[in-house]
Parts: structure tokens; sequence; C-alpha cells
């Protein structure tokens, strides 16, 4: 394994600073390891002539200590529904195959200005509609935990964006840009066993994000510790004139103090009695326990919460998903741009038969399913209504978080990430798009419902040997109490992202 692997981000900066390490040659063995580890199924398109030519405009910034940023020189992975200039972005889709865009996402363009060195698209689930990245027309990403890579016997890296979670967890680079629209970055980090940060909606500009779901998608990022998180937020994060919704407030870089200087005598715990549900593992169960248990004899308090809006959250997430991708899909009729259907005996069999063949079923269901519910007659009855609970949802976490007696208040809430660990994807495939969503975004989506930040940090090994993971959430901008606790949490149980026994596997 390469030693530098093992290192933070600021230890890799600081070592490229002082001459140990280069730029190229990080950049150089990250595009080698892609290559070897392409069983993963990882990255859809490695941009190898633009990464070698930023790790050389890093290596000769540093030669004259002159770095743009603490991101200067570190390798990423980015998401295929973040548009980059002049490098294909294809939403793991027929549909927008050979789309090339004129210009880059802010995130991108953000991290370029920082230094970064961006070794390419990732793989994800086709326009981000799934929780397994199972549906991308490259194949499936695959888990770097898995026991076995062969035929259907490897487990699943999550999704929708399995292939940055997976590039990060195999050491393919030290942080990765994903989607969260309902638990997007934070299920695949639980699964390979990273760090996964959904930030505040309108905390990172949207503007260059092909959108799922506008008024829930939040630029995500996954690293393997949490202060690496931050270093990518804080180069990301802030006002953008592109974005309208984006927050207006100039944003503070986030400092996190040193493991010993954290005091959790004044964090209040809630643990929602709500998130207890059915399908959770024993195992996660044990484990969202001994946390609970190690936060409150650190001195912090922990008391149980209601949620009760929580168990209707999946079915008021599933209605407004479909509905808004209804209406963001309608752009793509093979005229403007995306695939083009060799019929042309009129306008309206052009339009049909490009959508028919650049859409997968899944897409196609949700895009019927969402433009049924948004009809005149069931308008009121499904969006409406669907509205008015996402209301109550985030009303639900403003009274946890808000609480005008102190007893009552809590700062943070722990629940679990997943369920289980990664499943096999032979029983993952087994179950319809619906069925997968609904089981494995349930912890997560209520966090984009109410549009507060969320980090999914790893915890243990299973007795199967697979990451198991818990999620943090706090009110909406309080990013700097929520990681500082995850940092906590991270420096007690010592979870090793590296340790999957990689050399044997870069053989396959």
């Amino acid at each position: 394994m390469r030693r530098h692997l093992q290192w933070s981000i600021k230890q890799l900066t600081s070592s490229y600073a002082d001459g140990q390490l280069s730029p190229r040659r990080v950049a150089e063995q990250a595009l080698e390891d892609a290559v070897n580890l392409k069983t993963l199924n990882a990255f859809v398109r490695l941009t190898p002539e633009e990464a070698r030519q930023q790790a050389l405009e890093s290596e000769q910034r540093y030669q004259k200590k002159q770095p743009n940023s603490g991101l200067d020189g570190v390798t990423i992975a980015i998401k295929d529904n973040f548009c980059t200039k002049n490098v294909h972005t294809t939403c793991a889709s027929r549909m927008l195959q050979d789309f090339v865009p004129p210009y880059d996402a802010t995130v991108c363009s953000r991290l370029r200005q920082a230094g970064a060195v961006l070794l390419g698209k990732t793989n994800m689930d086709q326009f981000a509609m799934g929780a397994g990245t199972v549906d991308s027309i490259y194949g499936p990403a695959k888990n770097i935990w898995s026991e076995d890579l062969t035929e259907d016997n490897w487990r699943i890296a999550g999704g929708s964006s399995g292939g940055s979670a997976s590039a990060v967890a195999a050491g393919l680079c030290f942080a990765g840009i994903g989607s969260d629209t309902g638990g997007s970055t934070r299920n695949p980090a639980s699964y390979c066993g990273v760090v996964g940060l959904k930030p505040t909606y309108g905390l990172v500009s949207r503007h260059g994000l092909i959108p799922l779901v506008n008024s829930m998608d939040v630029p995500g990022i996954f690293a393997r510790s949490v202060s690496d998180c931050v270093e990518v937020l804080n180069a990301v994060a802030g006002p953008d004139g592109k974005d309208s919704t984006t927050i207006k407030q100039p944003f503070t870089k986030i400092q996190l103090s040193e493991v010993d200087g954290i005091d959790l005598g004044t964090v209040r715990i809630g643990i929602p009695k709500e998130y207890h549900c059915n399908g959770l593992s024993a195992e996660v169960l044990e484990t969202w326990t001994k946390v609970a248990d190690l936060l409150e004899c650190a001195g912090a308090s922990v008391q149980q919460v209601s949620l009760p809006n929580t168990a209707a959250s999946i079915f008021v997430y599933s209605i407004l998903n479909q509905c808004e991708v209804a209406s963001n899909m309608a752009r793509y009729d093979g005229i403007e741009y995306g695939h083009r259907a060799a019929d042309e005996r009129s306008t309206e069999q052009l339009y049909a038969q490009s959508r028919a063949e650049g859409f997968n079923n899944v897409v196609k269901t949700r895009i019927l399913t969402g433009n049924f519910l948004l009809l005149r007659k069931n308008y009121d009855h499904y969006f409406e209504k669907a509205l008015r609970v996402r209301r109550l949802i985030a009303e639900d976490f403003s009274k946890v978080f808000e609480a005008s007696s102190k007893e009552d208040r809590v700062d943070i809430l722990l629940t679990p990430t997943t369920l289980t660990e990664a499943p096999l994807y032979k029983d993952f495939s087994s179950l319809s798009n619906r069925d997968q969503c609904a089981m494995q975004d349930f912890c997560t989506q209520p966090a984009n419902m109410a549009g507060i930040p969320a980090v999914s940090i790893p915890i243990r090994l299973s007795s199967a040997g697979l990451p198991l993971s818990l999620q943090l959430m706090s009110r909406s901008l309080n990013e700097q109490l929520l990681l500082s606790v995850a940092r906590w949490i991270e420096a007690q149980v010592a979870f090793d992202s590296l340790d999957h026994r990689l050399e044997q596997k870069l053989s396959l």
C-alpha cells in the first residue's frame, strides 16, 4: 500500500511543502491504482492528461512556496452528475452519454482554484436515482470491502454516489465529491467505511450539479477522516451568484479543535426513538448503543427524543422526489442536447423515441409516477399533502433543536446511517428500485427534507468484516459543532478506512 495514503490531507500537503513527496508522483500513483483496481468500476472516466497538468502546476507552486490552499495537489474524484468543462458528464445514462459541458460546476471550479488534482468522473446510479450504484450504463460499482469481487458475490458500494465512495475507500484519491438528495452521500459512505458529509442546504452551490430534486439536492463530500472533510468543505462552501438557493451570508471557514480540546460537557445528544425501526440489524443497534454510552461517559448529556413524523417521511420523500423528477426530466427531449433517436417522422415521435431509448426503466417509472401525481385531480391529494407533511417533519427537528426548555433541547441527533452492513449485490438486485430506496434511505432522507447538516462516520467492523457507521445530525449551519463531535467519536473508535487488504485486491 502507498504509505502516503495513511496520511491526512494536512500531512500530505506538508510533505509537498518540505519536498518529501511531489503532487506529480501522488497523481501518477493514483492514476496507476485506478487502472489496477478497475474491477471496482469506481471511475467511469479518468482524465489523466488534465490530472498530470494540474499536478505539474501544483508542484511548481510548492517550489515557489506559493500553494493556492490546503488542498493544493490533493487528488479528488468527481461524481458524474457534476458538470466538468470539456469532460463528458453523463449521469451514467444513455441520454447524456455524449454530453460535454462547456463550463464547470461551481464545486469543480472552486476545487480547481484551490489547486486540487481532479482525477476523473465516478460511477453512479442513472441520474442519481438509486441506492446502490447498480443502474449505471457503465455497470455497477463494487465495494472494496467485499469478501469476493467476482460474479455476483460482491457487496454493493451504496448509492447513488457509490463510485466516489468506493474510490475514496480504496485509496484511489484523498476525497470525493458526491450529491445527496435522500442520503446518496451518507449511504455509500456507511457501506464503504468512509466519512460522508451532507452540508446544510444552500451552504454549497448546486450550480452545475445536474438536478434530481432541486429542493433537496446538496453536494456531498467523502473523505477518510472528518478533518479531511472539513478541508474540502472550506474550499467549496459559500455564496454563489450563479445559484439563487445558496445562503447569502459569507461562509466562515471551520476550524476543528484538537481532540483533547473538544469538551462534550455542554453537548446534549438526542436519540430519536423512531429510528429504532423494523429491519435494523442487531449489530447496528449494538453499535448505536455503545457510541451513545461512550458520549455519556465523556460528559455529554444523552436523552431519548421523539420525531413523530419520521414514519411518514419516506412516503413523503418518494412523492416529492417523483414530482420534481418529472419536472426536471422534461428538458431531455433529444432536440437541444442529449441522446437523439433516428426516428424523425414527426416531432412527437422524435421526443418519444429519444426518451424511450435514453432513459432506463427506473427513470421512466419515476417520470410517469410524478406526472400522475401532478395531474390536476391528484395535485391536492398527493403533492400538496406531501408538502404539508414535509413541513411537519422539518418542525420535528426544529422542536428538538430549539425547544424553549433547556432540558428538552438537544444539539446533536445520533442515529444509524443504514440499517445493515452492505448487502450482497445478488440480494440487493432482487429488490425493486422503490424497495431498495425505501429501505436504504429510511434514516438519511429526513435530513434532506429539513435541509439540516448530517454526517456519517464509520465506527467498527461487523462480524462479517464489513463497516458499520452512525449518523450525526444538527440544526442548520451548525457544522462546527456537528463535525467537532464527529471528530471526537472518530478519535475514540479509531476506525481504519484502509483496513481492507488492498494489496490482495490490487492483483484482481
